[in-house]
């Protein structure tokens, strides 16, 4: 599960850095994290928008200026024009309808770029003045090199809907959103690292491991429901128009077909992660109860939780309102980080008292 190398990342050694420099640099990769937040979140308004296939073209460098005369508009709107999009959905569409849904995408993409200056820059600054040692660099420009092929893993999700059925792959899509969350994980981790240089760690307890997990898959899930707009059926709730479980799971052969295409099953797996997700972290809280994670367990983790849930039932039953389903996906990246968070304090070694949970 990608969401557990970020539990395990090794914390920074004393000697690492100067005192004096330890604050910036956990300072920056804080920003760097929320940036990091940001590209994600806009990218779930450029999906519920329909803005991602707006830009036909991947140019890293060049695709930086935005259209600066009508004849760079003419020529954008052209290239998309002759996309499967234009041609099956949105044949009627002007270019005043299709300035909308580019700076939307344009946006997205910008803020990415505008994210990975502000990782790179600084790296390279304060490496160069010595003010962090080598081991953290090596860690940071891995993260660097993850983020590089974040950005390709976005083109290659949208080059999925730029062929004959104008759809992204909700598989993709899912790898996306995973890299993302597991860049805001190992840049959250190694800031908490940072911050505490020099203070000794003990093994994280495996219930807060299992609530970042279980977050983690619920994001996932999540995607899937995105990517094959199973949010907009059975919206009902509790139950799925009139039963716990519906019917039709498995009408689809061969039966893996279901957790990809099928509505219904794309759906109820949502719902039956969410329930797994309140039982992880009703465990984690309650044996992590006396230790140092406990504060941040009641002031972080259940009101995320809290949040999250509300915002799901609200977007379902709203039939994926647009500013209610951004809100759930903000909620799910805040959700994941006080789950991180809970277990990186769990992880503390003042925590004496911690009631350990060990499988039988």
């Amino acid at each position: 599960m990608s969401a557990v190398p970020a539990v395990g990342l090794p914390g920074a050694r004393a000697g690492d850095m100067p005192d004096a420099s330890q604050p910036v640099v956990a300072a920056w990769l804080f920003a760097c994290a929320a940036l990091v937040m940001g590209v994600l979140i806009v990218g779930g308004i450029t999906r519920l928008t329909h803005s991602g296939l707006s830009i036909v073209q991947w140019r890293p460098l060049t695709g930086v200026l935005p259209p600066l005369s009508e004849g760079d508009w003419a020529a954008l709107f052209d290239q998309y024009r002759a996309s499967p999009e234009f041609q099956q959905v949105n044949r009627g569409m002007d270019l005043a309808g299709f300035k909308p849904i580019f700076w939307w995408e344009y946006a997205h993409r910008l803020l990415g770029r505008v994210a990975g200056l502000a990782f790179l820059l600084p790296l390279a600054w304060f490496a160069a003045s010595r003010r962090i040692a080598r081991p953290l660099f090596l860690r940071l420009s891995m993260i660097f090199a993850l983020g590089a092929l974040q950005g390709a893993l976005g083109w290659y999700m949208v080059a999925s809907g730029l062929v004959d059925d104008p759809r992204v792959s909700p598989v993709r899509l899912s790898a996306h959103l995973a890299m993302a969350l597991l860049l805001i994980g190992l840049l959250l981790w190694t800031a908490w690292t940072v911050a505490g240089t020099g203070l000794p760690r003990r093994p994280v307890p495996v219930t807060a491991r299992l609530a970042v997990g279980a977050v983690f898959l619920m994001a996932m899930s999540g995607a899937l429901v995105a990517g094959t707009h199973a949010g907009l059926a059975f919206n009902t709730f509790p139950r799925m128009e009139g039963q716990w479980v519906p019917d039709g799971l498995f009408a689809l052969d061969p039966w893996y077909e279901n957790f990809l295409a099928n509505l219904a099953t794309v759906q109820f797996l949502h719902r039956a992660i969410a329930l797994l997700v309140v039982l992880a972290i009703l465990l984690a809280a309650w044996t992590l109860r006396a230790s140092a994670a406990a504060a941040s367990v009641r002031r972080l983790l259940v009101p995320a939780l809290a949040l999250q849930l509300g915002l799901g039932v609200a977007t379902l039953l709203s039939h994926v309102n647009i500013t209610l389903a951004a809100a759930h996906q903000a909620s799910a990246v805040l959700l994941f980080a006080s789950a991180l968070h809970v277990a990186f304090r769990a992880g503390a070694a003042d925590a004496g008292g911690a009631r350990q949970f060990r499988p039988a």
